[in-house]
């Protein structure tokens, strides 16, 4: 028994030291002075001053935030009501179908889903007018069709697994089902939808195939910035931004990891 939890605890050690090995690279070279970004030239903030002065990759990155922000909320809202209806509403007409319709993002691939959804809004301008080209909403609004089947999945999952008697409860004792939802319900998939926000916003912040698709000249996220200078070769501030997202991330994540451990 003490020779396997040995052997646990280094297979885990090992797969923490592959994930975050190339992180730490990418951290500590953001502070090298050399202008291959993949070349020590001693320690240097350099970098950091010259992504201040870096306007084109700060919009990309205040675009992506904003972007994923707002992806997020409407995956929340959307996911809600979507694993809402499916764990509370039982048995319906085309329940089968609605249930596989709403898990399809999960498992379509991106390319694919990515082109359908470029096929939609070009049909939708047709038609009725909007959109007016690709832009920043179609990549939102890309980006919350994906988010929202996460969220979806988590709230379905939560619900199940409480069951219902403290609704029941809750209805026995004459409470209306907007207050039984409002007092109990939403308290209890809270941690849920925070969940499902940020691995939302995560999605989206990481997209390429989505935002490649449906954004436009006016709507380039960082991802897909980022991966159209590969051609010439990653930038050294491209580094400094990766670490001051990975200075905030990393915090905010733990908080919630401590704040979800709690519940």
């Amino acid at each position: 028994m003490a020779e396997g939890a040995t052997m646990t605890r280094l297979v885990l050690a090992l797969g923490l030291v592959f994930l975050w090995a190339p992180v730490a690279l990418l951290a500590g070279f953001a502070f090298s002075d050399a202008r291959q970004p993949f070349l020590w030239g001693g320690f240097s903030l350099r970098w950091f001053q010259a992504l201040a002065r870096n306007e084109r990759l700060l919009e990309a990155a205040f675009l992506s935030l904003s972007v994923a922000a707002g992806a997020a909320t409407l995956a929340v809202l959307a996911g809600g009501v979507l694993g809402w209806v499916l764990a509370r509403q039982g048995r319906f007409a085309g329940r089968p179908l609605f249930g596989a319709l709403a898990a399809a993002p999960l498992v379509l691939p991106e390319v694919v889903t990515g082109l359908s959804l470029l096929l939609l809004f070009v049909v939708l301008e047709q038609f009725t007018g909007w959109p007016q080209g690709r832009g920043v909403a179609t990549v939102l609004l890309a980006h919350a069709s994906l988010g929202a089947a996460y969220v979806g999945v988590l709230v379905q999952a939560r619900l199940a697994a409480l069951g219902r008697v403290l609704e029941d409860a809750a209805a026995d004792l004459g409470a209306s089902p907007l207050a039984i939802f409002r007092t109990v319900t939403l308290p209890l998939i809270l941690p849920s939808l925070a969940g499902g926000w940020g691995l939302a916003f995560l999605l989206s912040l990481d997209d390429v195939v989505l935002a490649s698709f449906t954004g436009g000249p006016g709507a380039t996220t960082l991802p897909v910035l980022l991966f159209s200078q590969l051609r010439m070769g990653p930038t050294p501030e491209a580094n400094a931004l990766a670490f001051i997202l990975l200075a905030v991330a990393v915090p905010l994540g733990g908080l919630f990891c401590w704040w979800r451990g709690g519940k």
